[in-house]
């Protein structure tokens, strides 16, 4: 009988639904600033997203800020809106 390999999960810090990590947009805290980690392997700390629009709205004005332990800046917030921005429609949709 064939190994099932493992699939991490991991947990949208605005909806607290699990999901496997792939799923997920990554954001990361690094000395410069929150970014998002689209390898999602960059140091520093990091917290997931779904691609939903509702989530990252919930997650930019509270949730992402107890995730990575630190205060959201103007321009951390402006960089993450932008992304949410250009992800595709239909990536948006599915969540």
């Amino acid at each position: 009988m064939p190994r099932r390999k493992h699939v991490p999960q991991r947990m949208c810090v605005a909806c607290q639904q699990s999901q496997d990590k792939k799923t997920l947009v990554r954001i990361v805290r690094t000395p410069d600033g929150v970014f998002v980690d689209e390898t999602g392997k960059h140091p520093g700390r990091g917290a997931y997203l779904h691609a939903n629009p509702s989530c990252w709205e919930r997650g930019i004005k509270k949730n992402l800020s107890k995730a990575l332990r630190t205060n959201l800046s103007d321009r951390d917030r402006e960089r993450l809106r932008a992304y949410l921005e250009s992800l595709p429609a239909e990536l948006q949709a599915d969540q």
